[in-house]
Order: structure tokens, then sequence, then C-alpha cells
């Protein structure tokens, strides 16, 4: 059990990073530009991010049961790629 504890703090460290990365990428780019899809992109994959950073402090930190934080890590997903789905279809 400690290993797939291990093994499920590690992967979500790699999305949080990840998840990062592209967040700032997509921000510099909406900087340069002032495209409104691109602050769209950018608060689409912050929302996502976030999402994973609240589980892993909720799971990991404050000890929150496990449903619960499956409830708050899809449902900021879902609100993030719903933003998601909006900056691709703005113009």
């Amino acid at each position: 059990m400690t290993e797939l504890i291990t093994v499920v703090v590690a992967l979500k460290t790699i999305t949080l990073v990840l998840g990062g990365l592209i967040t700032y990428f997509a921000y510099k780019a909406y900087r340069r530009t002032n495209a409104p899809a691109l602050r769209a992109l950018t608060i689409g994959f912050g929302i996502v991010t976030t999402g994973s950073l609240l589980a892993g402090i909720a799971d990991q930190i404050m000890g929150v049961d496990a449903s619960l934080v499956a409830v708050i890590e899809s449902g900021l997903t879902a609100v993030g790629f719903a933003v998601l789905v909006y900056a691709l279809y703005v113009e």
C-alpha cells in the first residue's frame, strides 16, 4: 500500500509540474498576443492544475476522505475542461 501511495504522489507531482508549465507558457503566449482564446486556455489549464494541487493537499495533508478528494479533483477538472472547450471555440 505504501508503494502505491508513493506512486500516486509522484504522478500528482508530475501532473502539477507539467500543468504549471503549460499554464505558464499559455500565459506568456497570451501576454504576447492578447488573444482572448489564449487567456481562456491559461485559465482552463490553471483550473485543472489547481484541482490536482487541491486534491493532493486534501488527501495528503488534510486527510480528507478519498471519495471527497475525487469529487474535488473531478469537479475542478470538469470546469477546467469546459473553459478549455471555450478557448478552442473563441475566435
